[in-house]
């Protein structure tokens, strides 16, 4: 079996070689992950919301902490920068699926964020659904988890 030397290799103790079986598994992996993201891009249109506004919502519910989760967490997050976030949630709240909640101590310029019933509801709705298409993965990554036990040969 070919192997390729991978430059920049973090953690592992395997002289920094990647096996044909290795990129395969790789491969069947990010095929999978991007038609479960695009799956999940459909979901989220059929009861008009964007992916993004979908993450949102499940950000809010998701956070720990019975308050909600402050701009800077959701941020976070959604890997965007602060001004996007408030963006984003201008828009959701538009929408009647969140609420922001002024902090209750000393900093009144602390936002806390909430979902309103009707945010519930939708989350719900994609979240049921989710879990049991996300069920279809478990096979594929617990596969990928698995020691890679390919013998590897000089091409």
């Amino acid at each position: 079996m070919r192997e390729v030397v991978r430059r920049g290799e973090r953690g592992g103790n395997r002289g920094g070689r990647v096996t044909d079986h290795e990129y395969a598994k790789l491969l069947a992996f990010r095929v999978a992950l991007r038609r479960f993201l695009r799956w999940s891009e459909e979901r989220s249109a059929e009861v008009g919301l964007t992916a993004t506004q979908h993450q949102l919502l499940l950000a809010i519910r998701g956070h720990a902490g019975s308050r909600g989760p402050t701009i800077g967490a959701l941020a976070e997050y959604l890997c965007t920068r602060h001004h996007s976030t408030v963006q984003l949630i201008d828009r959701v709240e538009q929408l009647g699926l969140v609420s922001r909640n002024r902090g209750g101590g000393k900093d009144r310029r602390i936002v806390q964020l909430t979902l309103t019933e009707a945010g519930e509801r939708k989350l719900a709705l994609l979240s049921a659904t989710h879990l049991e298409e996300l069920q279809r993965l478990v096979p594929l990554v617990t596969a990928f988890a698995e020691p890679m036990t390919a013998t590897t040969q000089a091409p």
